[in-house]
């Protein structure tokens, strides 16, 4: 983990801001911290602030509605990863919120301990995916690619794929691939809906019944 972190708290509740600060201590590198209350705060405060490492995004902010501003700053700093914290642990709503991007969604139930972990994963640039989106996953996933599940995905759809169940991380597959790490999450968003799985592991595991990478 890098040194001089920056890290935009964005919560309209300041007891819970005080609260992610002081979860933010035990990070082996001190952060800055940055505090934004409402949407606009947090647009400004991005617009301004220089280099930002890591955003942790309050899903319902005042003066936006809920997935707009998660879009707009996945868009707009593609390089910075979000990881939303949120209240709300309903399964459809941590898969959409990472479909459009964040790199994690935390439930504000977790302990300190839990959440610090959760956001080194995030800065060491992995995805964190709560245990309540692992459940029933396995009996959601579709079942019924069957024959040529190839013809399910575009050609760099199956790079990604290949890579992905090689355990390459989104950014090493983005350099490899030449490619950014948004258009890598796009590309991934895109096959976990295909495969009907919620994040990278079950992907993988997928990829392995369906046959599409045999081993040697």
């Amino acid at each position: 983990m890098q040194e001089n972190l920056t890290i935009l708290i964005a919560d309209d509740h300041s007891l819970v801001r005080e609260g992610l600060k002081l979860a933010l201590s035990d990070l082996p590198a001190q952060p800055r911290v940055l505090e934004a209350a409402c949407g606009q705060d947090v647009i400004r405060t991005m617009a301004s602030a220089g280099s930002v490492h890591l955003i942790v995004l309050d899903l319902h902010m005042p003066g936006v509605n809920d997935l707009d501003l998660l879009k707009t700053l996945c868009n707009t700093y593609p390089d910075v990863p979000l990881v939303v914290l949120s209240a709300n642990q309903d399964p459809r709503t941590m898969q959409r919120v990472i479909e459009h991007g964040a790199a994690g969604f935390i439930p504000k139930s977790v302990a300190n301990d839990v959440l610090s972990g959760a956001l080194q994963l995030v800065l060491s640039g992995g995805v964190y995916i709560p245990s309540e989106l692992f459940d029933g996953a396995a009996g959601s996933r579709h079942t019924t690619h069957q024959g040529q599940p190839r013809e399910l995905f575009t050609g760099r759809q199956m790079d990604v794929l290949e890579l992905l169940a090689s355990g390459y991380s989104n950014k090493a597959i983005a350099r490899r691939l030449g490619l950014s790490e948004h258009t890598i999450k796009i590309h991934l968003s895109a096959v976990f809906r295909t495969l009907g799985v919620s994040n990278r592991t079950e992907a993988a595991i997928a990829c392995h019944e369906l046959g599409l990478f045999p081993s040697e």
